[in-house]
């Protein structure tokens, strides 16, 4: 009450304020431009009545009339008539401001002759019409009846000017002795206009005020002066002279606008006194009303000290509980959800007891019941994430268990395909398996969980890249550098394998596709470096700044941003193994991507050793004269080395390359059941040892490594050997070319004319174990086919239906081949095979050990489960 009673009253005071500045700075300058206007606009038509164009009078007077215009702009301009100034009054300023302007123009036009004395008094008048508006205006009092006269005064102001209007017109037609039409109209029309504002306004003023004009509206000089206006109006004819008494108009004009302006002063000062009542009576109110609201306020003030003391005491409680359940246990609660653990919920949100008032402990009631809802909702919102997860582990599960049991199949028909078109299907639709699969394995790492495949034995560095370069679409754009002899710890694998694979797919789909993506690999002191670097657009350093720090730190998974789900993944599998990742800028306008491998990562072995191992004794191996090469022995682990591709890095455009050299890490996926007995590969490189046992060196063959040993664990009992450890003779039916395509299309002089002799595959099908020698026997009954191939089929023979005419001619024409030399055996000692034979027996005997156990593995041994699984499917 005492702030509204406060601001009614000093309202009315900063009225009487700001009316006070404005009539001090442009209410008294713009009386004074008024009064030299009209004066000049007098001059100026006499002046042009006479057809003169000056004279020293107007010269003078439109000095008078600058100055006046410049003290107007300037108090105009003052800062505190800014201040006191309202939106009313900026726009009539401005019109009156831009009126002035026009002085320059009208006074040019007078003096070069080219106005005539209608337009130039009709110019001036605008001007006056605009500081009339400003008059309006600046009218601002707070008391109803004081505001009424000032407008009074204001009209009666306004009938003043135009007597004056009716003065210089009436001048002119003196000086030139006869008024146009038009003036005429103008006259009429300014007398009417004066004569209405008279009769409204004079009864409107206060006795004070309306004395002095009654005393000169009344007076026999304004009679005269009302005559002289009646005969100009009514005798005088269109265009015609003016009647013989305005000879009288000069004077009686002169003396009636001396009287108009006493009368004016008079009644003003009368207003004045007014005003200054309302004023006294305004800041009388305004000092009581401040002194009674300041005794009301300092009474409140102690009320609202003392309550306020008591209240702070009873809410002191509540605060620290409520900063307790923000700032300590619902983090505390968030944390173990987090991590996993059950929250009770009556536990975690007790009651919060405060004392006090009423309303403190409803207060405490409502905080009860707000953190019990937080709560709550942090256990429903971990159950539902937890849900989730579950819902994509299943799935997942699902998904790899049918994405195995499909690259199962797969494996199967490209062993009997024979078409190569048909292969080099069944070799793209491998390839969009091998995907499919890490998809899946990439919700199990969203859903929180690990996948299952694994590896024992520490797999080479250029491997694994080779591995995750076949898991990529545009595998054909990745350029792989030559890798260092490092390998990486068979746990671990797979989610490098994984990590790497995700940031290959990234920079392949957000670069041109006909642009490459580089591949290095180094080993630096923290430990081995790979760098990946693509040729796209790149990103804003902003936004490189914003990924990295996912990486290094990810965030909750978030089902809202499922835009950059591979680099959630990467992020996890970096956590996981503290492995560094980081994005930056590439020179060439890309990204590079840089993944830091820790030395806890990565094993003394070299990539060699890890792979091959080394040879079993008195086991060597020739190279096929097929192949090329001399004839001077060399250990089988070197040869394998040579032909699996360790010494170099096979272009990474070839797709049977790649899925040839992620087979290595497939052989390595298994439990080495052979117990280093001879490796036998699909290649057409063939080696012969000591004992019977064939053995072929890889040759190109597209295989998907990683579905090899997926294919060989989920067959369980171990009873077929892997295709990496598995004697020729076993093997050689499964084996295909080593291109389907090169298969269909060689000529007679770069293949063999007849099958490999099936001699070494019948002297070992006496050791094999269980199925074995079945598939053994099958072997020796497609070797028996006549001129046909390793698996039995018939061989086509060039020219066989040839015309006769054409086998002439092409007989005659051929080059002729020198016949092949047939392959030698060494010829070993009996210790020695038997020393073969004997790990060969023991490493079946392994596979069929393992083989009674569910899954083919020991209980709780999650090692070999490609398929993902965790004992349930």
């Amino acid at each position: 009450m005492w702030g509204f009673a406060l601001k009614l009253t000093v309202g009315d005071g900063l009225v009487l304020l700001r009316s006070k500045t404005l009539y001090d700075t442009i209410g008294t300058t713009s009386t004074d431009l008024g009064t030299q206007i009209q004066a000049e606009r007098a001059l100026t038509a006499g002046v042009l009545s006479s057809g003169r164009t000056t004279s020293a009078a107007l010269t003078a007077q439109q000095a008078k009339t600058t100055a006046a215009a410049d003290m107007f702009k300037k108090s105009a301009e003052d800062e505190a008539a800014h201040d006191a100034m309202s939106d009313e009054l900026t726009a009539p300023l401005e019109s009156l401001l831009s009126s002035l302007e026009r002085l320059p123009t009208i006074r040019e036009g007078v003096s070069l002759g080219s106005a005539d004395r209608l337009t130039t008094i009709t110019a001036y008048n605008s001007i006056m019409d605009d500081l009339f508006a400003l008059y309006e205006r600046l009218v601002s009092v707070p008391d109803l009846a004081t505001f009424q006269q000032a407008s009074a005064m204001q009209a009666m102001g306004n009938a003043h000017e135009m007597i004056t209007r009716e003065d210089a017109l009436v001048r002119g037609a003196l000086a030139s002795g006869t008024i146009t039409a038009a003036e005429q109209n103008a006259f009429s029309e300014w007398v009417a206009t004066r004569r209405f504002l008279y009769g409204k306004n004079r009864p409107v003023l206060s006795g004070e005020m309306r004395a002095p004009y009654e005393q000169v509206l009344t007076s026999p000089l304004f009679d005269r002066f009302t005559a002289l206006e009646n005969q100009i109006i009514n005798q005088v004819r269109s265009g015609g002279p003016l009647p013989a008494d305005a000879e009288k108009w000069s004077p009686t004009v002169d003396q009636l606008i001396l009287r108009l302006d006493s009368a004016r002063v008079k009644a003003s000062d009368a207003l004045s006194v007014s005003a200054t009542s309302v004023a006294t009576g305004v800041m009388l109110r305004i000092l009581i009303a401040g002194g009674l609201g300041l005794v009301v306020i300092i009474v409140t003030i102690v009320f609202s000290v003392r309550f306020g003391r008591r209240l702070a005491r009873d809410l002191a409680g509540l605060r620290d509980a409520a900063l307790e359940l923000a700032v300590v246990r619902l983090p505390q609660v968030v944390e173990k959800l987090r991590q996993g653990e059950d929250v009770d919920v009556e536990a975690e949100a007790p009651p919060i007891k405060a004392t006090g008032s009423n309303e403190v402990e409803d207060v405490a009631r409502a905080f009860t019941s707000v953190q019990r809802t937080a709560v709550e909702a942090a256990v429903g919102q971990a159950a539902l994430r937890r849900g989730v997860s579950h819902v994509f582990l299943n799935l997942a599960r699902r998904n790899q268990t049918l994405l195995h049991r499909q690259l199962t199949l797969l494996d199967t028909m490209q062993r009997r395909a024979e078409d190569p078109e048909s292969l080099e299907d069944l070799f793209r639709l491998d390839h969009l398996t091998t995907r499919m699969r890490r998809h899946a394995e990439s919700l199990i790492i969203l859903s929180g969980s690990a996948p299952g495949r694994s590896w024992r034995k520490p797999v080479p560095l250029i491997d694994v890249v080779r591995a995750a370069i076949s898991e990529v679409e545009d595998y054909t754009r990745v350029a792989m550098a030559p890798m260092p002899d490092a390998a990486i710890a068979g746990a671990t694998v797979a989610d490098v394998v994984h990590l790497i694979a995700e940031l290959l797919e990234n920079a392949t789909i957000f670069s041109p596709p006909q642009t490459k993506v580089a591949v290095r690999g180094e080993i630096v002191a923290n430990g081995l470096a790979v760098e990946i670097e693509d040729r796209g657009l790149g990103l804003m350093p902003e936004e490189y700044d914003e990924i990295n720090a996912r990486l290094s730190d990810p965030p909750e998974f978030d089902l809202a941003d499922s835009d950059r789900l591979g680099l959630f993944v990467v992020g996890q599998l970096a956590a996981r193994h503290e492995i560094r990742v980081i994005l930056r800028g590439s020179p060439f306008g890309g990204t590079t991507a840089i993944v830091l491998i820790p030395r806890t990562l990565m094993t003394d072995k070299s990539s060699r050793a890890a792979l091959a191992g080394p040879a079993p004794r008195g086991v060597h191996a020739k190279p096929s004269p097929a192949a090329g090469g001399n004839d001077t022995d060399i250990s089988l682990s070197d040869t394998l080395q040579a032909d699996l591709g360790l010494g170099g890095p096979a272009p990474a455009g070839d797709p049977r390359g790649a899925r040839t050299l992620t087979g290595q890490i497939a052989g390595d996926a298994q439990d080495d059941a052979s117990g280093g007995l001879p490796v036998q590969l699909p290649g057409r490189v063939s080696v012969e040892v000591t004992g019977g046992i064939s053995v072929e060196a890889p040759g190109g063959v597209p295989r998907e490594a990683s579905r090899e040993a997926e294919d060989r664990e989920e067959r369980t009992g171990a009873s077929e050997p892997s295709p990496f450890f598995t004697p020729a003779a076993l093997r050689s039916e499964a084996a295909p070319s080593a291109s389907p395509s090169a298969a269909f299309s060689a000529s007679p002089s770069s293949a063999p004319s007849s099958a490999p002799s099936s001699a070494p595959a019948t002297a070992a099908a006496g050791a094999a174990p269980n199925g074995l020698a079945q598939r053994t026997s099958k072997q020796r009954a497609r070797g028996a086919v006549s001129n046909g191939t390793h698996a039995g089929l018939p061989r086509r023979v060039r020219q066989a239906n040839i015309a006769p005419q054409l086998r002439t001619q092409s007989e005659e024409t051929a080059p002729q081949t020198p016949p092949l030399s047939a392959p030698t055996v060494e010829e070993r000692s009996p210790e020695e095979a038997r020393a073969m034979f004997s790990a060969f027996q023991r490493g079946a005997r392994r596979g069929r050990e393992d083989s009674d156990q569910p899954g083919g593995a020991a209980p709780g041994d999650h090692v070999h489960n490609t398929h993902g699984e965790k004992g349930d499917e």
